[in-house]
């Protein structure tokens, strides 16, 4: 009998050598749902098969958490130490870091939780090494750092693949489809946009997860990818972005092409760093903090002038509502009005409300019930 990954293998090759038109659609969006069943149940066998893991079970802090995922030894660890007051062990070979070590890096007024995990090998989502915990730990990231080395800079798209197969979508907006399954009736289908898919893609792709009665609702340029994720609703989209550690052990010329590679495979520079010699660490600070779209609010106490000195560091989309809950839960119970000077209301000292949204270096004022 095929294991289950030479049997991913083999519908992967069918998908992969059927040529795409409107006849063999259905047939390629039914293999598709198949390939993301088998692995969304093997994913979910290793996660049930090992528990958390010592070391694993990190709880969230600060203003936004960031995970490196790297293979073994690109240099994790030390970057962790350079950017933060953590001291996580380092060593010239594999496998250091046996759990997740968090750091906290303070940049721009923001306390930003670093997360150095063990590295991640091919094969990870499907359990290998220690996949299965690593993986549960990005899926909780705000942001991921996808860090390489000049000597493995290409492994860097197998990090990708591992991520996908976890279900984790990096750099993507969670497409707006809604599927309400029902007891009877079949299926019935509305689009609204510009979607490649209609009823008769869909069906296949629904019959192969067992959901024959459904109301399906798709907006916008949806994809057969988007809506396999859609069906089994367990993916989470985060942003990530690349660097390439110890350029210092290269000679220009080749950090160059690597550069260039590296941008035309991804459609974006990695930032070029050297965790030892310190080299772009300030650089990589300012990255991390505009990637996890961090905003400054200054707080008017009623009354009193406007505390300039200490903002308040909150990540878009930033509401009045989001403010009150950082500050204090019971703010939003008892919220009458607020009071915003800046860029997001039409004159100063404008009354808004909780859903208002605020922008990069507004005043507040919030006025509640005693």
């Amino acid at each position: 009998m095929a294991s289950i990954e030479e049997e991913i293998k083999e519908i992967e090759d069918e998908i992969r050598n059927t040529k795409y038109n409107k006849a063999t659609s259905g047939h390629i969006g039914r293999l598709k749902a198949k390939v993301a069943r088998l692995k969304d149940d093997a994913v979910s066998r290793a996660m049930a098969s090992a528990g958390g893991g010592e070391g694993y079970s990190v709880k969230k802090s600060g203003d936004g958490t960031v995970v490196l995922v790297g293979f073994p030894s690109v240099g994790k660890s030390t970057l962790l130490n350079k950017v933060t007051n953590t001291e996580s062990a380092t060593a010239a070979y594999s496998f250091t870091t046996l759990t997740v070590v968090p750091g906290s890096m303070e940049h721009k007024g923001a306390n930003i939780q670093i997360l150095d995990i063990p590295g991640l090998i091919a094969g990870a989502a499907m359990g290998k090494g220690r996949g299965k915990e690593v993986i549960a730990v990005v899926r909780s990231a705000d942001l991921i750092l996808l860090l390489g080395d000049v000597y493995n800079e290409k492994h860097i798209d197998v990090l990708i693949k591992e991520l996908y197969d976890a279900g984790i979508r990096i750099n993507r907006e969670k497409p707006d489809i809604t599927i309400q399954k029902r007891g009877y009736g079949g299926i019935r289908f509305n689009s609204v946009g510009n979607s490649e898919l209609d009823l008769e893609d869909i069906r296949p792709m629904l019959a192969e997860n067992k959901i024959v009665n459904a109301d399906v609702l798709i907006r916008g340029d949806v994809t057969q990818d988007d809506f396999v994720d859609a069906m089994f609703g367990n993916r989470v989209y985060v942003p990530a972005f690349f660097a390439i550690n110890k350029v210092d052990l290269v000679d220009k010329e080749t950090l160059a092409q690597i550069n260039k590679d590296v941008t035309e495979r991804f459609g974006r520079p990695p930032i070029l760093l050297s965790a030892v010699s310190g080299y772009n660490i300030e650089k990589l600070k300012d990255e991390i903090y505009e990637q996890l779209g961090f905003i400054r609010i200054y707080m008017k106490p009623i009354g009193e002038k406007a505390d300039m000195e200490e903002p308040l560091i909150i990540r878009e989309p930033a509401t009045v509502e989001a403010v009150c809950m950082k500050l204090h839960r019971d703010f939003v119970e008892k919220f009458k009005y607020a009071k915003v000077w800046g860029t997001s209301v039409k004159h100063d000292a404008q009354r808004v409300g909780l859903p208002h949204e605020l922008y990069d270096g507004d005043i507040l004022s919030l006025v509640v019930r005693a």
